[in-house]
């Protein structure tokens, strides 16, 4: 078929066709917003999910219903080796710019204690050597500058949310990888939640990452779990999978067989990075429509293949040779409890860290440095004490694949 109308967009947060089975999260941030915005209690929200389920995705479409809704919104990705400062100021320095505040003294008063927070991280640099965020007006000396960055981020976020009450609206800030953030970093945006939800000022966070991100925030404070929404991003059913395909192909004037819908969910399993892959690529290999099962067999090693390079690989190169060896003994110990049952937790092959250490006939203290590297590098994590998992879905099947 023609490859030019191909409707399938497989890419790192980039937004499928058909964002299908959100629906609930979507509609549940709705009411999140009028609530706040009208002085209701509310709490910050987390997104938490696999690599590949589309938690970016779902997070830039919670910030565009933001937009909608006339919210000043701002957006970062944290990075380990990055601390909260600069990126947060960055972010709700286009926040309060969207906001259009009438009155310019107060803007500019806000955005002053912006620049004041986002230059504290700079000790002993001269004046003309400090990172300049962009904003204009002078920094406001005394106000989320202490250097406490729990200190100052409860008074940043209190000025930022009080600018927002006096026009009726409110300020959204987004936070992708937000599991990297550090434990200082972390507490600061609990503590600042947390003041926010007793003075029900108009701000709110709304933070996705990997399935531990929520031990990761209970770990820096004991209240987090009051403080969020927590929402699980996970693999499509077989009806939203299905609807995940069809639509964008109907409105080609295409469709697809039944049986080319179970082979595809079968390959897939249902995550929303995979079904735009194998979409694509059986698009581009189909004569005509509906396209069939055979058209998804024939197809289907160009996207094993492109998975392979761009999903697996990527992240396999990234670890060491002792890394990967952790890695493979995971892969082959996870396939034993996935094929006894299934449609358990353990279908994301799960395993236990002992059982990894029996299998590779090593000391479990031994392998603590390789754990500990993949825990960092994004490319394992630990969803309960003692067991650990894969971040990425079928990556324990890439393994015995390329093994």
């Amino acid at each position: 078929m023609d490859p030019i109308r191909n409707p399938y967009a497989p890419g790192a947060g980039q937004r499928p066709p058909e964002l299908a089975g959100r629906d609930e999260q979507l509609d549940r941030f709705q009411v999140v917003l009028e609530r706040i915005q009208r002085g209701r209690p509310e709490r910050s929200m987390i997104l938490t999910g696999l690599r590949g389920v589309g938690k970016t995705v779902l997070l830039n479409a919670l910030r565009s219903t933001a937009v909608r809704a006339r919210w000043g919104t701002g957006k970062f990705e944290a990075r380990p080796d990055q601390a909260l400062r600069r990126p947060l100021a960055a972010a709700l320095h286009m926040a309060v710019r969207e906001l259009g505040h009438p009155r310019g003294d107060e803007l500019d008063h806000v955005l002053g204690v912006i620049k004041a927070f986002a230059q504290k991280d700079q000790p002993g640099a001269k004046l003309r050597d400090r990172w300049n965020p962009g904003i204009d007006v002078p920094a406001i000396a005394g106000r989320a500058d202490s250097g406490d960055i729990e200190i100052d981020l409860v008074e940043l976020l209190t000025d930022v949310g009080g600018l927002a009450a006096d026009v009726g609206k409110g300020v959204a800030v987004f936070i992708d990888e937000m599991q990297d953030l550090g434990a200082e970093d972390i507490s600061a945006i609990c503590a600042a939640c947390h003041e926010l939800s007793q003075t029900a000022l108009p701000v709110i966070i709304v933070g996705a990452g990997l399935p531990h991100l929520p031990a990761v925030l209970s770990a820096s404070k004991s209240y987090s779990e009051r403080l969020f929404r927590y929402n699980r991003i996970d693999r499509l059913d077989r009806e939203n999978a299905e609807k995940a395909l069809r639509m964008p192909a109907q409105d080609e004037d295409a469709d697809f067989s039944p049986e080319a819908l179970e082979a595809l969910y079968a390959a897939t399993g249902g995550y929303p990075y995979f079904i735009q892959a194998y979409g694509k690529a059986v698009w581009d290999h189909a004569p005509t429509t509906p396209i069939t099962d055979e058209d998804v067999r024939v197809a289907a090693p160009e996207a094993e293949e492109e998975l392979a390079v761009g999903f697996f690989g990527s992240r396999y190169e990234r670890a060491t040779p002792g890394e990967r060896e952790y890695l493979r003994a995971m892969a082959d110990l996870g396939v034993r409890a996935a094929t006894e049952d299934p449609d358990s937790v353990d279908a994301i092959e799960s395993v236990a860290t002992a059982d990894v250490a029996t299998h590779l006939d090593r000391k479990p203290q031994s392998l603590s440095p390789a754990r500990d590297a993949l825990l960092k590098k994004g490319l394992i994590y630990s969803g309960e004490r003692g067991r650990i998992a894969f971040t990425v879905p079928h990556f324990g099947r890439y393994l015995r694949a390329q093994a």
